[in-house]
């Protein structure tokens, strides 16, 4: 007897899936709507906004080192029984705020506890599921998972100034935290499977479960002990970390630096909504090019278009070359978080993802934390941002050409064209 197949793939509702739950996730909510929130807390706290921006950093340094520990958790016991929980628990710290003081150690510890179990909700976690689910049309489906976030970075701020004014910033920060125990909590419970074969599927959907061997494959790799001796590891984690430096700090200062230059608040503004547009275009792109490339040179030839968009940000005369730099340097932005969960599913396998990518997500963290404030502190010494821009630029550089340095797949996709296959072999580094 015949089984008669879905018309769509379920590893596709597992990716709206993910999406919708990083929507309504901690990032958009804290991350990217942080400067709504910041006047207002600064107002309630009765403080300025140095102290109230520490909040912010303290979140970030939380992330950082809550991701290993996450990751590590999610390869030992499974992905849902890692997002589940934590999913639970920023949607309650984020209600709890109602019943806190106007005390900035409060603030602090509200902002810590929220970024330690994000951790735990994020990019890493819903990675793994995908990656499992998905095998030929693996980087597209990362990068639509990962247009979650994108979106919400697009609507979130919005939505949280108009709550912030219709009943305060307490009140803003518990809806949204609500709004991900009603509507992200339950989506994953009852739609997020781990794995294809619980459902008599293969990756892709290419068939009924047929073939063991296949399955088998999608769950080998490297440990992260093993992972942690390979040039691929050091390669990335250091083209992750320059990249990463660069972009952030472009990205949070792209609206100073214009103005600085006579711009407008309407063209800053303007400014950075190109960038917005354009990290959704790198989302979306990268991960259909990853699929037909190599993904190194994709990443290679995104992160050298960043660092000539830097280039053009330093001596950028007019609007259109400076949102044409804005423009590049989203795409980079977008993509890097696409590049490396794509990278590291090839070259270390998925055995270890969580754990592997846990640490490569904390280098992403804290250099986008480095890069931001090594931007500042440049500028407050010198005046001037073009030292740092050039610095960035170079940095960049040299994140582009680590990608180029990676060698071929050591976990390749089941069907690869010679074009991505086909490359010089890999060596672990001892």
């Amino acid at each position: 007897m015949i089984t008669s197949r879905p018309r769509l793939f379920y590893g596709w509702w597992i990716v709206l899936t993910s999406a919708l739950a990083m929507l309504f996730g901690s990032v958009p909510i804290v991350v990217y709507s942080f400067g709504v929130f910041l006047k207002p807390l600064a107002q309630d706290f009765h403080t300025g906004r140095a102290p109230i921006s520490f909040a912010f950093t303290l979140h970030n340094i939380a992330v950082a080192a809550g991701a290993p520990l996450a990751g590590w958790l999610t390869d030992r016991f499974g992905a849902r029984k890692v997002i589940l929980p934590c999913t639970a628990v920023v949607g309650i710290v984020l209600l709890s705020n109602r019943f806190s003081s106007s005390r900035v150690w409060q603030l602090y510890a509200f902002f810590a506890l929220v970024g330690l179990f994000e951790a735990g909700a994020g990019p890493v976690q819903y990675g793994k599921v995908v990656s499992r689910w998905f095998d030929r049309n693996r980087g597209l489906a990362l990068a639509l998972m990962i247009t979650g976030v994108a979106f919400g970075a697009l609507v979130m701020p919005s939505f949280a100034h108009l709550l912030i004014t219709t009943g305060g910033w307490r009140f803003a920060y518990a809806v949204l935290g609500a709004a991900g125990l009603v509507i992200a909590l339950p989506l994953v419970a009852c739609v997020l499977k781990e794995r294809p074969e619980a459902l008599n599927l293969l990756p892709d959907g290419t068939a009924p479960m047929a073939s063991q061997q296949f399955l088998k494959a999608a769950d080998t790799g490297l440990s992260r002990g093993d992972a942690l001796h390979t040039s691929a590891f050091w390669l990335l984690l250091g083209s992750v970390f320059l990249v990463s430096t660069a972009t952030h700090a472009c990205f949070t200062h792209l609206p100073a630096i214009l103005a600085d230059r006579g711009s407008t608040a309407q063209a800053a503004s303007l400014a950075s909504s190109v960038l917005g547009a354009g990290v959704l275009i790198g989302r979306t792109c990268s991960g259909i090019l990853m699929d037909r490339f190599f993904a190194p040179y994709v990443a290679a030839i995104t992160y050298a278009a960043a660092a000539a968009a830097i280039g053009l940000l330093r001596i950028a005369g007019s609007h259109e070359l400076a949102f044409t730099a804005a423009l590049f340097i989203g795409i980079a932005l977008g993509a890097e978080s696409d590049i490396v969960a794509y990278l590291i599913s090839r070259y270390f396998g998925l055995h270890s993802y969580g754990a592997i990518y846990g640490v490569i997500f904390s280098d992403f963290v804290l250099a986008g934390a480095f890069g931001t404030f090594i931007m500042g502190v440049a500028f407050d010494s010198r005046h001037s941002y073009a030292l740092p821009l050039a610095l960035l630029c170079l940095a960049a550089i040299v994140g582009a050409a680590f990608m180029t340095c990676l060698g071929p797949y050591l976990y390749k996709p089941h069907g690869t064209s010679e074009a991505v296959a086909a490359q010089p072999s890999f060596e672990p580094s001892v």
